[in-house]
């Protein structure tokens, strides 16, 4: 299959390193006009020259915003007014004693993992259903459907992602706009390796590190390994193309077999 997305522009947020980075270099690579995203000029700025060294030729535009704020989406939009795929991105997580999460972090999860990405989906759906095409999605997570015991906050919000995505698919029905959500599965990210090693014995070797962590804390992955982030940016880049015109609505799985489910 042949993807072409030259013309397009694609918005990817919280887009400097891991699974952002990676969606942002394949959507480039299919042709897409990408803006990069992040909170701080200069992370994003050699993030833009790391892409284009990676990607020869690619056309990769700075976007500099805190997206977690209402103030920081008004500064992207006006930055990038034009985007015909938006991949919510974006999101934080880690390990907490749900007993212990006070009310502020409970807030302060919701409003960077949920509330931000509803308020771009707010600012760029109306001007896509407008022109008649136009793709968002929404990178959510297997902690959806299967609840962390140590980061329930975090699940919490990859399952209101869910109801977002399917809730502003119906919003744009028979538009030509498509809204999906992807299940990311257990990803090797820098971020990810340090999750992993606040769970168990840091003077493992990654390797070992990581097979520990998958046995003991997700041991119901059919692939047995952490997923790398070019296999979530594979999906994105499909979703974002013309062959996926009849894919919305749905939560499609990368994730390597860990809900135990037939169904999405």
């Amino acid at each position: 299959m042949q993807i072409d997305l030259t013309g397009r522009t694609a918005l990817v947020t919280g887009s400097t390193q891991g699974i952002g980075a990676a969606i942002a270099k394949e959507l480039a690579r299919a042709g897409a006009r990408v803006a990069v995203n992040g909170r701080g000029e200069e992370r994003v700025r050699e993030s833009v020259a790391a892409l284009a060294r990676e990607v020869p030729g690619a056309d990769v535009v700075p976007a500099v915003a805190d997206v977690s704020t209402a103030e920081g989406a008004e500064r992207l939009a006006e930055a990038v007014p034009h985007v015909d795929v938006l991949v919510n991105n974006l999101g934080i997580f880690g390990s907490a004693d749900p007993l212990e999460i006070d009310d502020a972090e409970w807030r302060r999860y919701f409003e960077v993992n949920v509330l931000a990405a509803v308020r771009l989906t707010r600012m760029y759906l109306p001007s896509m259903t407008e022109r008649g095409w136009g793709r968002i999605q929404y990178i959510a997570s297997d902690s959806a459907v299967v609840i962390p015991a140590e980061m329930i906050h975090y699940g919490m919000t990859k399952t209101s992602l869910l109801a977002v995505s399917r809730g502003f698919a119906k919003k744009a029905a028979g538009t030509g706009v498509t809204v999906n959500c992807v299940m990311a599965g257990p990803t090797h990210t820098g971020g990810v390796e340090d999750f992993v090693y606040e769970l168990v014995d840091r003077s493992l070797p990654w390797e070992e590190a990581q097979r520990a962590f998958m046995r003991e804390y997700r041991p119901q992955s059919l692939l047995q390994r952490l997923i790398e982030p070019e296999e979530i940016a594979h999906m994105v880049v499909y979703l974002s193309s013309e062959q996926a015109s009849a894919t919305t609505g749905g939560a499609l799985r990368v994730d390597g077999g860990y809900v135990d489910a037939i169904l999405p």
